[in-house]
């Protein structure tokens, strides 16, 4: 046996893990959920965290959590914003090592209500909103021949929900994105990651306004994402942080393309996993259905 191993055995290499001690990370949608818990997580890593988010007074309240942070009032849909945002940051602090695109929004709709500006706001700010970001990062880290740029899509990127048309449409697009950006950074030492999460206790669904698409999905208009929901059904914002840390620090030619997170009882693509009862065309109709990140 010994022999066998000796001629058999392969030889593996261990690689120590990327630290991110003193990097520099742009968080967008940084005031609340998500965004807000990557920021927390990457300060506690020790790194230098810009938080962007449209609102400055957010921001303010926020940066008590996320220590040695600083905060950019910003619209990420606005390309111009965008530009001159990511130029400040490298004039003040020299470099940018990561970006967290994590600014997004999800508005239940059908579409024969004609939610024109919900519908606008979800494409502006999931889709052009990702891309203005990476596209103005971009020349830097090709510079410097290095950095990672993490896109927050959602499992509704890999299976279409209800009442969600716009949305799901959305976040297919940024994993497309991703993919391709990927695609055009190979061999510049930047990475690429797409993180798609599941359920998750947010504030994301507090803006809808459609009662019959909320009616028809078993959502609450102005609450909180899984509220109510038992603990093997929502994530935390900070299990998905946490997610978007590993990804960050493993070795530099380890690269995570995609990651799918989901509570431990979401079953993928299964509606009925949820307590479901099929109600005509729009089913599933959910007593306590799930909301999507």
């Amino acid at each position: 046996m010994a022999r066998l191993l000796a001629h058999g055995a392969r030889s593996f290499h261990t690689h120590a893990a990327t630290g991110l001690q003193g990097k520099v990370g742009i968080v967008t949608g940084a005031s609340s959920g998500i965004g807000l818990a990557t920021s927390r997580a990457l300060a506690q890593e020790g790194m230098k965290v810009v938080m962007v988010s449209r609102s400055l007074d957010k921001l303010e309240s926020c940066k008590v959590k996320v220590p040695g942070a600083s905060c950019w009032p910003c619209d990420v849909a606005d390309a111009g914003a965008v530009h001159a945002m990511v130029e400040d940051v490298i004039k003040q602090v020299g470099k940018v090592d990561v970006v967290v695109n994590c600014a997004g929004v999800m508005y239940f709709t059908l579409m024969r209500n004609l939610l024109y500006e919900q519908w606008k706001k979800t494409i502006d700010t999931n889709c052009t909103g990702t891309v203005n970001v990476c596209g103005a990062v971009l020349p830097f880290m090709l510079s410097a021949k290095s950095g990672h740029l993490v896109n927050v899509s959602s499992d509704a990127a890999r299976q279409v929900f209800p009442a969600l048309a716009v949305y799901n449409a959305s976040k297919a697009f940024v994993n497309v994105f991703s993919k391709s950006l990927r695609a055009e950074c190979v061999g510049t030492g930047i990475k690429v990651t797409d993180i798609q999460p599941g359920d998750t206790a947010t504030n994301l669904i507090m803006e809808n306004t459609d009662k019959e698409a909320a009616s028809k999905v078993g959502v609450s208009i102005g609450e909180t994402v899984g509220k109510g929901f038992d603990r093997g059904s929502v994530l935390d914002a900070e299990d998905v942080a946490s997610a978007i840390v590993h990804a960050l620090k493993l070795p530099a030619h380890v690269g995570v393309h995609e990651m799918l997170i989901e509570p431990v009882d979401q079953m993928f693509g299964d509606p009925t996993a949820m307590g479901v009862t099929p109600d005509g065309m729009y089913a599933p109709h959910l007593t306590t259905g799930p909301d999507k990140p």
